[in-house]
């Protein structure tokens, strides 16, 4: 009982204590006697036992932080050919067009289980090299494995076994070709989820508070860069022409100018990650900081690790009055080091990718009434977004330019140069991206986040139904069907690249303001922005899982082609900007920050 003398409290501060305090620790304080005490110290002191002073993180300067970043650019360059190229590729190798969205399944899958994990993974890595800096080292290897199977998947199929007809007159399915394209495939998505999170992460480490803004600026400025390099790669048609001999038999044309430009990526991303391993000056994590990560749980939790401080035994008192200090030390150690263990051992069961995703679902419940409006918009933007981001530059072979990657060479031909066409509204698409978010601010400071959202919906809902348009008038004088017409006039191509252009500047803002209003929204719920940011991506991924699925069978349904899918996509446009107006929160205009964009 708190009355008697034997009586003894235990304080247990929570792990991530503020940069300014000078030492965290378990402190025993004797009720009756206050002047005798034993501090268990997790940081005040070094091993020797002299103090350690407390140092506040230094800033990295502009320049460093500038080249800090660069891998950003190098993984953007490889994204940008994978949504440009490899729907169109994946098709000559033999997977029907109502096949080919399967293939973007992995990415919701990794991004839903592995990115998390690989950010809880970094932040606790005690490699000598840092905490982020062996993650995008493995994931760029990975990245550069990844493109190399891809690239290079026809001329590994011939050898397995494929078809030795000329890839030219073989209009079949070359299956040994196509599963080494999937797994690069596949890989390709596990290695830039792997990448993404660290490299954002080290950014973050690497500037000071007020530093956040710039350093994010600098982030994107990168991510802009690798999107126009990646865009105008897949854009050219020339690359079989400089590097002849990367077409062979089982690689024409279109497979060459893929090979080559995956190539260059290689070349690109190792360079930039050699300039962000070397140049990010960072600090690796000591084993006592591991203990000391979350922001949320107490160092110390009675009823998961199994000790209850209530149930120890009382202090006797010696034959002077004195407590028995001694004791007291060896009792509180052995208790720190003892649920210190069982502390490892539960936030490993907590690390693991399954631990993760239930903590995702079932946090749904814990999130503000008005995070659940947010989620609803958020998935009817991805799910009007997503038809596009895999089927453009198809759109662009097929309805625009009647192309057929299994037709003649004429239409062969045609399928191609609309490809490299779609890539090129792509590069158009990214720079108009890159404008209009420095004006997403403003414009949220002027009309507030919940009305941006909402126009930025209605624009995708009319640039989505325009699609269905161009598409319907470019054939309505081929009573045969889309894939008997041959060529496209002047009027829808421009039409069709005006498309790519105006969806740069909603898209801009669905990179941005959603994660900002949900910052606004979590900014109280005591360290909850972190767990909110997971559950917001789950609106993002669940989506894509759908759209990867059920596209390619929807647009079956009607026929082929990707016209039912993009009338789809403004339905869900329309819904999405109808309950963004109605249902989202009404916040403070001066109150937005940009969060930043969220690509890939």
């Amino acid at each position: 009982m708190a009355g008697k003398s034997d009586a003894v409290s235990i304080r247990v501060p929570y792990r991530n204590l503020r940069e300014d305090s000078a030492a965290h620790e378990v402190e025993l304080v004797g009720v009756d006697d206050g002047n005798h005490r034993r501090r268990i110290s997790q940081n005040s002191h070094s091993p020797d036992g002299s103090p350690v002073p407390h140092t506040p993180p230094k800033k990295a300067s502009l320049v460093n932080l500038v080249l800090s970043c660069t891998v950003a650019a190098g993984v953007q360059f490889g994204w940008a050919l994978q949504l440009s190229l490899l729907t169109p590729y994946v098709q000559t190798l033999g997977i029907g067009h109502a096949f080919s969205s399967f293939i973007w399944l992995c990415g919701p899958i990794t991004g839903l289980v592995v990115q998390p994990c690989v950010g809880i993974w970094s932040d606790k890595c005690t490699s000598k090299y840092g905490r982020r800096r062996p993650f995008i080292l493995l994931g760029s290897l990975m990245i550069s494995l990844a493109v190399i199977l891809i690239g290079f998947s026809a001329d590994i199929g011939y050898v397995l076994g494929d078809t030795s007809e000329h890839c030219s007159t073989f209009k079949g399915t070359r299956t040994r070709a196509a599963l080494v394209f999937i797994l690069g495939f596949w890989m390709l998505d596990l290695a830039n989820n792997t990448v993404q999170g660290p490299a954002r992460a080290l950014l973050a480490d690497l500037s000071g508070p007020d530093q956040r803004n710039v350093a994010n600026a600098i982030f994107c400025s990168w991510m802009a860069v690798g999107n126009i390099l990646g865009y105008s790669a897949g854009a050219s048609g020339k690359w079989n022409r400089w590097f002849p001999f990367l077409t062979n038999r089982a690689c024409c044309e279109a497979c060459g100018n893929l090979k080559a430009a995956f190539l260059v990526s290689v070349v690109f991303l190792t360079l930039c990650t050699l300039v962000t391993l070397y140049f990010a000056d960072e600090v690796p994590l000591t084993t006592t900081q591991h203990h000391r990560l979350s922001d949320s749980d107490p160092l110390l939790d009675e009823q998961q690790n199994g000790f209850e401080f209530s149930k120890s035994k009382p202090l006797s008192n010696d034959i002077n009055g004195k407590i028995n200090e001694d004791h007291i030390e060896k009792d509180v150690e052995l208790k720190h080091e003892n649920l210190q263990a069982g502390e490892d051992h539960n936030e490993n069961f907590m690390d693991g990718p399954g631990a993760v995703l239930v903590n995702l679902l079932t946090s749904l419940r814990h999130l503000p009434p008005a995070m659940h409006s947010v989620l609803v918009v958020m998935a009817l933007t991805w799910l009007s977004w997503f038809p596009f981001f895999l089927f453009d530059t198809d759109w662009m072979g097929r309805e625009v330019y009647h192309g057929d990657p299994k037709g003649s060479p004429a239409e062969v031909g045609l399928y191609d140069q609309g490809v490299r066409e779609g890539a090129f509204g792509l590069l158009l698409n990214s720079i108009v991206l890159g404008i209009s978010s420095f004006f997403i601010e403003p414009m949220c400071n002027w009309m507030g986040a919940r009305i941006v959202w909402a126009i930025s919906n209605f624009i995708v809902f009319v640039c989505m139904a325009g699609t269905a348009i161009i598409s319907l008038i470019s054939i309505q004088d081929h009573p045969g069907g889309i894939q008997h017409a041959i060529g496209a006039s002047e009027g829808i191509k421009v039409a069709s690249l005006v498309v790519f252009v105006l969806l740069g500047f909603p898209l801009a803002i669905t990179y941005s303001v959603p994660f900002a209003v949900t910052a606004e929204l979590t900014a109280d719920s005591g360290g909850g922005q972190g767990l909110a940011i997971g559950v917001l991506n789950l609106a993002i991924v669940v989506p894509q899982m759908v759209i990867s699925l059920g596209s390619g069978p929807w647009d079956a349904l009607f026929g082929g082609g990707n016209i039912p899918a993009f009338v789809l996509a403004s339905v869900c446009a329309l819904a999405g900007g109808i309950i963004a107006t109605l249902k989202l929160p009404d916040l403070s205009n001066s109150s937005f920050k940009s969060s930043g964009f969220h690509f890939g």
